[in-house]
């Protein structure tokens, strides 16, 4: 296992050992934010035939047009199964949808027309050949690709292969998930505090971020800090989840059980420890293909962690773009740090300027609140001025 690795060899030992892409099929309607894991291709052409676009009239097109009468022969409305067809001189009353008939090029606006002693005459002198006409298979081919693999689906993307004829679409499965929240000075909010307790917010935020995922698989455990409960809690999430996080008791404290707990329940430790603030103590193990993911017990911490490193881990699994978007942009205030490590401190991006928010300690969570960005400063250097450009990494409902 390595200790006290920085953000960009954690990152890397992560990659290395992802989840195994899993492909499910799920009705369409259920598919919204999924990743498309094949390439679909029409089912039909469309439209499946030539078809109207308006109300009005189908005739077969002559440049003498306005000098004729057509004789108006059939009406066809959307959804008409008959065939039908027409002669020259002859018409069809057609509808929007609907058919064109056998021998008809043209549809012509009923609102060019006009009907007299039952026929047809169009008063329109800039009618087209082909004018209002929508040919089979003018949108797409029968077999041509419809949508290829990797493409996010969407309200648009779904209204187009329903038009296809699709019902079910293959797409990246998200892992199952399995939080594992500990401390004995936790209290569900809601319930009175009793002196030295705190509200415990961590699974709260993280239902939350998980959800912004996609990720509807998920289980909740509660452990005190012995290691005997927090053995048994893992083995039991390990059983149930693809991924699991803890939080808290991953530090070196008498009462941090975590790694020790892992150790007991077969996992594998790839890292323990970055050089970061918040997170230091952050955990990464495997067992099989779960993947353990020891999270700090303050919910900064918590929080700023599964940004970083649990993110862009289950977006890969999803077959996503696994980072959150960053960007450049000149800095507000000054900002002094006070020990060489890679710092993620909590930020506003506003009319392309960043501003670092007082309160960046692990336990506050206000200016977290406030945030819509955490600011990316690398190891080196300890000094940044106004106007110096920094790395933002934008937080998901931002971005």
């Amino acid at each position: 296992m390595k200790s006290m690795i920085t953000v960009a060899e954690a990152s890397a030992l992560m990659e290395a050992v992802p989840l195994t892409k899993k492909i499910i099929q799920v009705p369409i309607a259920q598919s919204t934010g999924a990743i498309l894991a094949e390439d679909l291709f029409a089912k039909i052409d469309i439209p499946a035939f030539n078809q109207s676009s308006v109300d009005g009239y189908a005739i077969r097109y002559d440049n003498q047009f306005s000098n004729n009468a057509y004789k108006i022969v059939t009406k066809i409305a959307a959804g008409n199964a008959a065939q039908h067809s027409i002669q020259p001189g002859e018409s069809a009353r057609i509808f929007t949808g609907a058919p064109v008939p056998e021998g008809a090029d043209t549809i012509v606006m009923q609102e060019m027309t006009r009907i007299e002693n039952d026929a047809l005459h169009i008063n329109y002198p800039q009618l087209q050949a082909f004018e209002n006409f929508r040919p089979a298979g003018s949108e797409i081919k029968q077999g041509a690709l419809a949508l290829p693999k990797g493409t996010r689906m969407s309200p648009h993307t779904i209204g187009f292969l329903a038009g296809l004829g699709y019902d079910q679409v293959p797409v990246f499965a998200s892992p199952t998930v399995a939080l594992i929240i500990t401390g004995n000075e936790l209290q569900t909010p809601g319930q009175p505090l009793q002196h030295g307790q705190v509200y415990e917010s961590s699974s709260y935020m993280l239902q939350a971020g998980l959800q912004q995922m996609g990720i509807s698989h998920l289980q909740i455990f509660r452990a005190k800090d012995t290691l005997e409960e927090v053995t048994t809690q893992l083995n039991a999430a390990l059983h149930a989840a693809d991924i699991v996080m803890l939080t808290g008791g991953v530090s070196v404290g008498d009462y941090d059980f975590v790694v020790q707990a892992a150790n007991n329940c077969g996992v594998t430790p790839i890292f323990h420890k970055v050089k970061q603030r918040p997170g230091k103590p952050l955990y990464f193990g495997t067992k099989g293909e779960k993947r353990v993911f020891g999270l700090p017990g303050n919910p900064s911490s918590v929080l700023t962690c599964f940004y970083i490193y649990v993110w862009p881990f289950i977006r890969a699994a999803q077959g996503q773009t696994t980072e959150l978007k960053r960007l450049q942009a000149p800095l507000v205030n000054e900002c002094n740090k006070k020990i060489q490590l890679t710092q993620f401190l909590k930020g506003t991006y506003i009319d392309g300027q960043v501003t670092i928010l007082t309160g960046q300690e692990s336990y506050r969570m206000a200016s977290y609140a406030q945030s819509n960005c955490l600011v990316h400063l690398p190891e080196t250097p300890n000094h940044y001025k106004t106007n110096d450009i920094v790395e933002l990494i934008i937080l998901p409902m931002y971005g």
